[in-house]
């Protein structure tokens, strides 16, 4: 790695550049360093603690090799319940490198022991989780770039991805980092719904990548939702699934238990407001919710609530694509976008090669986050040797950064409106042809203003690309929504109540100006054996 400087710009050079410090970017970033590459992580928060794992107790998609009938059973139960979008040779994938993967944190993480005192390789505690991966990547050498988030992409003329450029948000300045290839392990977008941990994430990545040329997929599957006691952030679903729900004069709502309760509670909250409790929860449950997730109770000890005796008010907070299941479209085994040198990982990629048309929830997205990361960074080593000694490309960010014309653009006022668009329970939720094509008319008019006249000047520049990030995002979501004409998995259309077998493929999605979609009816990648 070199190290320059001019003006109040940091230059850097490295074989590879992961943009993202949580859990798929720092995997990617130790794969890419064991893989012998010099890497630079530049991480928007803190590297080990900013990101939704850090804020979490994830679990993993975690099936043991023997007898081989259990990831057998679990790839076919997982296939089925995804209306055949996900990959079975994707799925082995991901349980095999998992599961190889997490015993090597020993060392940085203190795992704990079940009852019988064999290891819990499948629930980690997010903050140690992080902490404990922030510590392996230094151990190994890369350099870490806290506090710097990336505005945009370089670009050679050949198309390749050749680093990027950001900006130095404690100690001031921009940076660039001229790299042979870059993961975007950016995370994905609830819309700055309030979920918990998704502060930092705003679609950065999706809208660098498709000014790189790339396309995205699965962005139709936007529309997942988490409960939390209302007022608060607290989106840790786990103890929920022991829930009982009442309207507000006390009638117990016909809301059964399991994953399928995102509409008839939203239909219940938009008629009034909704309480539940959680007097259901097992009681080795709850000896573990302190263990698994520890911040779960502290906004009810904050105000004196019981949650396993008191009824209380709860909301629910869109995820968007985190867990959603859109992103970036993967191309290759090694998590390669359609551009050159542009890898993805974790939420910033597409997870409908193992998710499938519902959600990954925790398991499954965690461990595509651990496999993708390391696979992104392994092929981004590859790919970067092979460029050493070639000239650096240009920047090429556009909205918020190189407007036609500036004037005034209001930031909150946009954000807004993404928001109703993205996140109203009666849009979003409820979805139909006539809403979705309306939401899609809404977003492109603001786009186009946005596109011509924002500029992020000083401090307001990681707010006007943030924002430009999430508009783009909620126009993409709004057209495969439109796009896929049925109901699959999460996406539900109430003119369209049925799954149609013709559409039992992906929808692919792109475009800045103007917005694309299309099928994607390819056979599954070519696997290496």
């Amino acid at each position: 790695m070199s190290i320059s400087s001019s003006g109040d710009t940091l230059h850097l050079e490295a074989d590879v550049l992961i943009i993202g410090g949580g859990l798929a970017g720092t995997w990617a970033a130790a794969a890419a360093r064991q893989a012998g590459a010099s890497v630079i992580l530049a991480d928007k928060g803190y590297c080990g603690t900013s990101g939704v794992t850090a804020t979490a107790g994830p679990g993993h998609w975690w099936v043991p090799p023997d007898p081989p009938e259990l990831r057998e059973n679990a790839i076919r139960n997982r296939q089925k319940s995804g209306f055949g979008i996900n990959d079975p040779e994707w799925m082995a994938r991901v349980l095999a490198k998992t599961w190889e993967s997490l015993p090597t944190l020993h060392g940085f993480y203190d795992f704990s022991k079940d009852e019988t005192g064999a290891t819990r390789y499948r629930e980690l505690r997010g903050p140690e989780y992080m902490r404990a991966l922030r510590k392996i990547v230094d151990s190994l050498g890369v350099t870490v770039l806290d506090h710097c988030p990336a505005l945009e992409l370089l670009q050679r003329p050949d198309g390749s991805v050749s680093g990027a450029r950001g900006i130095r948000r404690q100690k001031g300045g921009a940076w660039q980092v001229n790299a042979g290839a870059v993961v975007l392990a950016t995370g994905g977008t609830s819309f700055l719904s309030r979920l918990l941990g998704s502060h930092t994430n705003t679609g950065d990545g999706y809208l660098m990548a498709a000014e790189a040329g790339a396309e995205l997929s699965g962005m139709e599957f936007t529309n997942y939702y988490t409960v939390a006691l209302a007022g608060t952030n607290m989106t840790r679903s786990m103890s929920y699934a022991f829930a009982t729900y009442y309207d507000e004069d006390g009638n117990r709502l016909p809301i059964p238990p399991g994953p399928d309760i995102i509409r008839p509670l939203a239909a219940a909250m938009l008629k009034g407001k909704v309480f539940c409790d959680l007097s259901r929860t097992p009681e080795d449950i709850r000896a573990k919710v302190p263990i698994i997730s520890p911040n779960f109770m502290l906004p009810f000890r904050r105000w004196d609530i019981d949650p396993y005796r008191d009824k209380f008010e709860v909301t629910m907070h869109g995820e968007g694509t985190v867990r959603g299941i859109g992103g970036l479209r993967i191309v290759s085994e090694d998590c390669g976008t359609s551009v050159p040198g542009l890898y993805a990982a974790g939420d910033a990629a597409t997870r409908e090669l193992v998710a499938g048309a519902i959600s990954g929830g925790g398991n499954v997205n965690s461990a595509w986050a651990v496999s993708s990361g390391q696979w992104a960074g392994e092929g981004a080593t590859r790919f970067a040797v092979r460029q050493r000694g070639r000239d650096s490309g240009r920047p090429i960010g556009q909205a918020g950064l190189r407007p036609v014309s500036q004037h005034a653009v209001d930031l909150r006022a946009t954000l807004s409106v993404v928001q109703n668009e993205m996140l109203s329970y009666d849009k979003n939720i409820f979805r139909a042809g006539e809403k979705l094509k309306r939401s899609g008319e809404v977003l492109d008019d603001i786009w186009k203003i946005f596109r011509a006249h924002a500029l992020g000047n000083g401090a307001d520049v990681l707010r006007t690309r943030e924002t430009a990030a999430m508009l783009a995002t909620a126009r993409w979501s709004a057209a495969s929504a439109l796009a896929r004409d049925e109901s699959r998995g999460m996406h539900q259309r109430d003119d369209r109540p049925q799954t149609d077998a013709r559409l039992e493929h992906r929808i692919l999605v792109g475009g800045l100006d103007k917005v694309w979609t299309s099928g994607d009816r390819s056979r599954p990648l070519e696997l290496a054996s």
